[in-house]
């Protein structure tokens, strides 16, 4: 009886240990998650995509706005980069992201407003929103699916 009691014990102060260190880690990976999601969106802002290949994983899919733009390396060659090249700036403003995991994965929800200024032709200011599926590789957290699509703000 006696050793029940100290096992009781024991355990009932080792538990919430346990428990209370849980959030910890998770809040480096919703860190790090945040930090892979930044490090996007400073490129974009920059209109310089180079190095960003590797916040995705090879094998990634990206969805914008209604169709399937394929993996982020078939993305970036014909559609963002070429995107980029025809912008004078773009810039993010309002953002919000909120991160929360399922097993092993994570999932990302960004919103924002987001203001392109093409080299030539009209302004588009636009309000956005982002799904992305991460997982970690290794040591790093990769994008695995992404869909973001945007709209004109209501009375624009």
């Amino acid at each position: 009886m006696i050793f029940a009691l100290r096992v009781a014990v024991a355990t009932s102060l080792v538990v919430p240990i346990a428990v209370a260190a849980q959030p910890a880690s998770r809040m480096v990976d919703t860190k790090a998650v945040e930090a892979v999601l930044s490090e996007y969106k400073a490129a974009i802002e920059k209109l310089d995509a180079t190095g960003t290949e590797r916040l995705f994983a090879a094998d990634s899919q990206i969805f914008e706005t209604g169709g399937s733009e394929g993996t982020y390396a078939t993305y970036l060659a014909h559609h963002l980069g070429p995107e980029l090249a025809a912008f004078k700036s773009f810039k993010f403003s309002d953002y919000k992201v909120s991160v929360r995991f399922e097993g092993s994965v994570a999932l990302a929800t960004e919103s924002y407003r987001y203001r392109i200024e093409p080299k030539t032709g009209a302004v588009a200011e636009r309000l956005g929103v982002a799904t992305s599926v991460l997982r970690r590789v290794g040591s790093s957290w990769k994008i695995v699916s992404m869909h973001n699509s945007g709209r004109t703000p209501r009375g624009a």
